[in-house]
Parts: C-alpha cells; sequence; structure tokens
C-alpha cells in the first residue's frame, strides 16, 4: 500500500514539476493525506502581463471542513463563510457554517513571487481537490479556475485550478497485522 503511495506521489509531482511554468498559482507541496490536517502554500509567481498582483481569492472546496488562512504582514485578510447543510463535530463543538472563500488583499510586484498560507482539514476521500483561485492585478487579472475533465491531465486546461492531490489515509501501526 505505501509503495503504491509512493509511486503515485512520485507521478504527480513529476507532472506538477513539468507543468509549473505554465502554471501560475500552484501549492508548494502539492500532495496531502486524506482525512489530514494540512498546512500549505499557494504559490504567485507573477504578476499579470507585468502588472501587480493586488488580491488573491481562493475558493476553498465544499468537503473540507476547517480552513485557516496564515494573515501575511502588509496584507488585508478577509473571509467568507457559508452554512454548512448539516452540522459537524469538531476539537472546537458543533461548527454551522464553513470557510468558502479566502481573501488577501496587498500589492506583489509583477516580477516577485510569494506564498499565501491555509491550514486545511482535508476529507475523507483521496482523489484531485481543485481550489479555484482569482489573481486581482492593478490592471486586468488572471482567473486560475479551470478543472480539467476526468481523466485529462491537469495542465491541459488553460487556467488551471490549484490542485491538492489527496492520498488514502495511511493505516494506523496499531491496526497493520504482522
Amino acid at each position: 500500500m505505501i509503495s503504491k503511495i509512493a509511486r503515485h506521489c512520485a507521478a504527480l509531482a513529476a507532472t506538477l514539476t513539468t507543468t509549473m511554468a505554465h502554471a501560475h498559482i500552484v501549492f508548494a507541496d502539492p500532495v496531502g493525506m486524506a482525512g489530514s490536517y494540512y498546512a500549505g502554500f499557494l504559490r504567485v509567481s507573477h504578476g499579470c502581463a507585468g502588472s501587480p498582483t493586488t488580491a488573491i481569492r481562493v475558493e476553498i472546496p465544499v468537503g473540507v471542513t476547517v480552513a485557516r488562512p496564515q494573515p501575511k504582514p502588509g496584507w488585508t485578510l478577509s473571509i467568507e463563510k457559508a452554512p454548512l447543510a448539516a452540522p459537524i463535530r469538531s476539537e472546537d463543538g458543533e461548527v454551522r457554517e464553513r470557510v468558502a472563500a479566502i481573501t488577501w488583499s496587498g500589492r506583489l510586484d509583477p516580477d516577485q513571487f510569494d506564498q499565501f498560507g491555509i491550514m486545511l482539514k482535508l476529507p475523507a476521500a483521496p482523489g484531485p481537490l481543485y481550489f479555484p483561485t482569482l489573481q486581482q492585478c492593478a490592471t486586468g487579472r488572471n482567473a486560475w479556475t479551470m478543472i480539467p475533465a476526468a481523466g485529462q491531465p491537469w495542465h491541459s486546461v488553460k487556467s488551471p485550478a490549484p490542485v491538492l492531490e489527496i492520498t488514502p489515509a495511511a493505516p494506523h501501526p496499531e491496526t497493520m497485522k504482522m
């Protein structure tokens, strides 16, 4: 099981590494384990046709039950929430709403890069998880919102949404039998 996960991660990393020059907002570490907490960073590598980035808005997929943004000095943070269909229990008690989107507003020169951090509680189901992202600039914008059809490579669309590949949860040592 672990070698299958390792092969899958290596294949995904190779695919993402070869396409990073074409994708402009990506997760620095594009793999997380199902049902776990994940602290990730969305990497913004340039502005919009020479114009500085002034805001990054990231939509949080419905299956993510916890999303906590990392504040950035010099940037304003806003969080949009949406009601859950049914309340869920968490370590903080009953939760009735979820984070639907996170926006950082500030300024990033077009010839610089930066990372925007989010801690997530990942869903239990493995598979790709897409985070449609809007990059607003002083002049223009980039909508990194396209999601490839099932079976299509991530880089096959013109403006791919950042993707996090959710791998199956590793078995707990006490449940493994020798």
